[in-house]
């Protein structure tokens, strides 16, 4: 039953996720650095969930993967999650330069820097991947070799480790989460200063406008983080726990496949974009008859 519903969900982010890509690709009206880092995050999220999503289908069948195979998706998954962190602290930092400085944003956020960002994004969540698969794959492991998960995930092979073993890896989640947390403050302090410059706005329909494009991204980012911190540092991980695998269902397949609707679909300049392509396919249709 959950194999159905988890293709569902698969395609239908495929399919949001391809589109926008399209639309950022094709249309000269979007190709402004707040499109260029939806492609990018669009990208992402279909290789995020591409890296659960079809392995958990085919799970359900065989019930076992190598240890190789899991080390993989285990890197696949970090990377390309930590590259979304990544890329959304860019996105608060683009939607300030915006909002507070907008005589000087195309300076800013010129096609360098925008260029800049991305890859440093990509290379965070590259480094960030391999220092977490180096500490869990250090460890030895004791009992059966059984994950109570729906993939391979840190928390779920921590429970298998030989006692004392996780010490290091412990560290480095430690260590990564208190980056992560400095990257949230940083998106605070953003925000901050952008809700200033908000309430300084005369007309409410202007004050409306710029906070409801901020809160997708505030909201996405808080559950982000929040559900990332609950499954990494949390105590509790009983074989099988309905939380446990609810948590990860909400940080791993939920985000990519909520992004699309959040972020560009409902974008006014993305529809119109959409309409055009639309419209071009149905004329081209038309013009063969």
């Amino acid at each position: 039953m959950y194999a159905a519903l988890f293709f569902l969900i698969y395609l239908m982010t495929l399919m949001g996720n391809l589109l926008i890509v399209t639309l950022t690709t094709t249309d000269l009206h979007l190709h402004a650095p707040v499109y260029f880092f939806l492609k990018n995050m669009s990208l992402i999220d279909i290789s995020f969930i591409s890296v659960t999503v079809p392995k958990s289908i085919e799970l359900s069948k065989s019930h076992s993967i190598s240890f190789l195979g899991c080390a993989s998706q285990i890197f696949l998954f970090l990377f390309f999650g930590s590259t979304e962190y990544a890329l959304l602290v860019v996105m608060s930092y683009d939607r300030y330069a915006a909002i507070c400085h907008p005589l000087r944003y195309e300076t800013i956020m010129n096609r360098g820097s925008c260029v800049q960002m991305v890859t440093v994004s990509w290379l965070s969540g590259f480094v960030y991947g391999s220092i977490h698969v180096a500490g869990t794959f250090s460890v030895n492991f004791c009992g059966p070799n059984i994950v109570h998960q729906f993939f391979c995930d840190i928390p779920s092979l921590l429970t298998l480790a030989c006692p004392g073993e996780q010490i290091l890896e412990y560290a480095f989640i430690i260590a990564s989460f208190s980056f992560a947390f400095l990257c949230f403050l940083f998106m605070i302090v953003s925000y901050v200063h952008i809700f200033s410059a908000v309430l300084r706005i005369p007309s409410a329909q202007g004050r409306f406008k710029i906070v409801s494009t901020c809160m997708p991204h505030l909201t996405v980012m808080a559950l982000f983080l929040f559900s990332g911190v609950v499954t990494y540092l949390g105590t509790n991980y009983k074989p099988a726990s309905s939380l446990n695998l609810f948590m990860s269902v909400l940080y791993s397949v939920l985000p990519p496949s909520r992004n699309p609707v959040i972020y560009s679909l409902r974008n006014r300049d993305m529809k119109a974009a959409l309409g055009k392509l639309l419209g071009g396919k149905m004329l081209l249709k038309i013009q063969k008859k």
